[in-house]
């Protein structure tokens, strides 16, 4: 049982604010990431958790026992965790073996216990060829899951990891997502992840808790993020999207400087923000939207298309992404005309 319980917990640093009123309950087992921009809280939260830092107000539990409250603190040592941060602070004179084998050793645990132990853990991280060697004739990767091996040595409860991919390449963050994925379902732990990489909370998550401003801004499963963002802040972080403005009137809405409208069902009426995700936008020979081509990209698999909406020689500035497959030629090269249809589209009230 690893059940992580934080209610009501704020954090100020002087006069500033980082975290306000942040509940949240993480489950035992659950993969949860704690996703958004620099300075959102993020960080704070996971050492409140961690016990490296004590909140302003509020309090945590884990296993149900207070760990963080106005009259309890218990020490980092003391809760049973694990954590990595975004550097691999790896011994450089030790070898793999001792790297990992250094939070036993500190316990005082038998030395035959040590290595069954470190044994186990460095299959679980693919290292066991490597144990002998020491970091500089590893690769990033490898480093990073030596940090990893020696969080996991202990058994711990729960596992902290602040952003320990943002410092590799990108194959090897890919890789290393599911190695971490795969870890945590194995060895059945609960983990609390901090990233600002959305494709990272997506794709390893159970659950994301989006941030901005110290403020949990949504809490859901990655499809409920992503297909139903709660404001245009959820939106835009989470995926990629254009926002266009309009009028919603009855069952449509007429788009600002546009010539075209959309049709609407929903309970919103006045100013209105349409947030359009590029799978969603296609081109189309007649009854779409008329824009230019401003850019068209290849990324091998798709083409990235800039379309900037209006008609005539004086443009809104408004622009809609496409992504076509392949190289995308029938969209044209850019500076033609075109058309474009928006099949789907989430509508938020003007800010």
């Amino acid at each position: 049982m690893s059940e992580v319980s934080i209610s009501g917990v704020a954090k100020a640093f002087g006069e500033v604010t980082v975290l306000e009123n942040f509940t949240e309950t993480f489950a035992d087992r659950e993969f949860v990431t704690l996703l958004g921009p620099s300075g959102c809280g993020k960080t704070t939260m996971l050492r409140i958790i961690a016990g490296f830092e004590k909140p302003t107000a509020g309090e945590v539990r884990i296993d149900g026992k207070v760990v963080s409250s106005a009259n309890v603190f218990v020490p980092p040592e003391k809760r049973g965790i694990g954590m990595v941060f975004q550097s691999y602070a790896v011994w450089p004179h030790m070898t793999v073996f001792d790297n990992v084998a250094y939070p036993l050793k500190i316990q005082k645990l038998p030395k035959e216990e040590i290595r069954k132990r470190v044994s186990r853990i460095l299959e679980v991280v693919h290292l066991t060829p490597y144990a002998q060697r020491i970091p500089s004739q590893l690769s990033g990767g490898q480093q990073q899951r030596v940090a990893l091996g020696r969080a996991l040595v202990a058994e711990p409860r729960l596992l902290l990891l602040d952003e320990p991919l943002s410092n590799l390449d990108a194959k090897l963050r890919e890789s290393m997502r599911y190695e971490i994925k795969e870890i945590q379902k194995a060895l059945g732990i609960t983990v609390v992840y901090v990233t600002h990489d959305q494709i990272e909370a997506m794709a390893m998550s159970d659950r994301i808790v989006v941030m901005r401003g110290g403020r949990i801004q949504q809490v859901g499963t990655p499809a409920e993020i992503y297909q139903v963002p709660v404001n245009p802040f959820v939106a835009d972080f989470v995926g990629k999207v254009d926002f266009l403005r309009g009028q919603a009137e009855g069952n449509r809405i007429l788009l600002e400087g546009i010539a075209g409208e959309l049709p609407y069902t929903g309970k919103l009426s006045g100013r209105v923000k349409i947030a359009v995700r590029p799978e969603n936008v296609s081109l189309t020979r007649e009854g779409g939207l008329e824009g230019v081509l401003r850019s068209r990209s290849y990324l091998g698999d798709v083409t990235d298309c800039r379309v900037e909406l209006g008609e005539g020689p004086e443009r809104t500035g408004q622009m809609l992404r496409l992504m076509l497959p392949g190289e995308g030629r029938e969209a044209g090269e850019p500076g033609c005309t075109l058309q474009v249809k928006i099949q789907d589209y989430l509508v938020f009230p003007e800010e």
